[in-house]
């Protein structure tokens, strides 16, 4: 164990050891109860991104990451450690090598069976990357090694995997979230009687209601003030700050003021969890969570590619042909949300949302002369607005939905469609 700080360590940190009530003990020995600390980072995705690189640079002894997923373009917008050249690359690997570029010095990299590498980042300082799905049967055996645990991740399954394991390895979950405008922050199992995630959520919302980014949107900066907190959480956990209340830290970039804190309950006494009165969980890794979560999340994307009969649903390359014959009458009907619409849509189409549609589907009727199709991004939303029209009018009437929508549109017909 560290006994003390390299020369250059003085200098790097001193802007914080410096600190009036830095730490229980003073700032020398919090900023080696940092290098002493090792954390792991479940996600290096819009949270994990910026908890990790104050993380770093706090002077943190070792830091994990733990991501099966790889960088794409969608996510340059808020995952600030990625970037266009490592698109296509493991998520860990590419935070790893952007942690690499802040002021440490890069040392060597040693390879090892049960984390594909190890990068060091100066003598003291190291971090850890595993590109395997975290899972029930390798959970204990990957975040056994921390002291601490963050949860940056964006699915139900992942967060009762990650409080269950925090539970029985005793250690703190600090976990966060994101979507739209709207954050939050809460630790997790930390204390005598802090609460689990189980005690908060004891019943998973179902998949179709769990909804992503991809699907609600994100304010990038959100992320990034939501995982900037984890680590500030982090660090007052490591230095002895952090007071234990149970609490919940609710974030609004559009709320006046935009922080809120719920004070929240100690552990539920029968909680399968953490409660000492009840039936347990038992062993974790005998735990399916994505069906106790209601099975797995949907994909929408191909759900929306389903054919389906003839007279209710249309290809992308059908309604070009019909688009394209100036001798048919056709009426198109964009059903996603006048933001979407403003952003792209097919030439001659008109918008109503979903829910006007549905409200009041007569409002929309066709006639017998005019086809309708209806069109949305993906082909799902717009087989709802098509079967609440096909209710209302005769069956004479021509209602015809696109398979897969805007998407297919863009792989079929015209690749120079935007797709966001």
């Amino acid at each position: 164990m560290e006994t003390t700080l390299a020369l250059d360590e003085y200098r790097r940190y001193g802007r914080q050891m410096i600190l009036d009530g830095f730490g229980l003990e003073g700032g020398f020995r919090s900023q080696l109860k940092l290098k002493r600390a090792s954390v792991i980072v479940v996600g290096a995705g819009g949270l994990g991104c910026p908890a990790l690189q104050y993380l770093a640079a706090s002077g943190i002894g070792k830091i994990g990451i733990i991501d099966h997923d790889v960088v794409e373009l969608s996510n340059l917008q808020r995952q600030v450690l990625h970037n266009e050249q490592t698109l296509d690359m493991p998520k860990a690997q590419s935070a790893a090598l952007a942690l690499k570029r802040l002021p440490f010095l890069p040392l060597w990299i040693e390879t090892r069976q049960d984390a594909e590498c190890i990068y060091r980042l100066d003598s003291n300082a190291n971090v850890e990357i595993i590109t395997q799905a975290l899972a029930p049967d390798n959970a204990i055996v990957l975040l056994s090694p921390y002291d601490i645990i963050l949860d940056c991740t964006d699915n139900p399954p992942t967060r009762y995997l990650l409080s269950d394991t925090a539970v029985a390895l005793g250690k703190p979950l600090v976990s966060g979230a994101a979507q739209k405008f709207e954050g939050q922050l809460c630790i997790y199992n930390f204390g005598p009687t802090g609460p689990c995630y189980r005690c908060l959520f004891p019943k998973p919302p179902a998949p179709e209601h769990a909804g992503t980014c991809e699907e609600t949107g994100i304010l990038g900066a959100v992320t990034g003030i939501i995982g900037n907190l984890q680590a500030l959480e982090t660090i007052k956990i490591i230095i002895g700050l952090h007071d234990g209340t149970p609490s919940l830290l609710l974030f609004s970039a559009l709320g006046i003021p935009p922080f809120r804190t719920i004070k929240l309950r100690s552990r539920k006494p029968t909680c399968p969890a953490c409660g000492e009165e009840g039936q347990k969980l038992g062993e974790i890794s005998n735990i399916d969570y994505v069906q106790f979560c209601g099975g797995a999340a949907p994909d929408w994307e191909k759900s929306g590619l389903v054919e389906g009969s003839p007279d209710r649903r249309i290809s992308v390359k059908d309604l070009k042909m019909t688009m394209d014959d100036n001798t048919v009458k056709k009426r198109i009907i964009d059903v996603r949300s006048a933001t979407e619409f403003g952003i792209c849509h097919l030439p001659d189409s008109t918008n109503v949302p979903l829910k006007i549609l549905v409200s009041d589907p007569h409002a929309y009727l066709p006639d017998a002369e005019t086809p309708t199709y209806i069109v949305c991004r993906l082909g799902n939303d717009s087989q709802i607005a098509a079967d609440a029209l096909q209710s209302v009018c005769p069956e004479k009437f021509t209602v015809k939905d696109v398979i897969g929508g805007l998407r297919a549109w863009s792989k079929h017909v015209d690749v120079n469609f935007p797709v966001y």
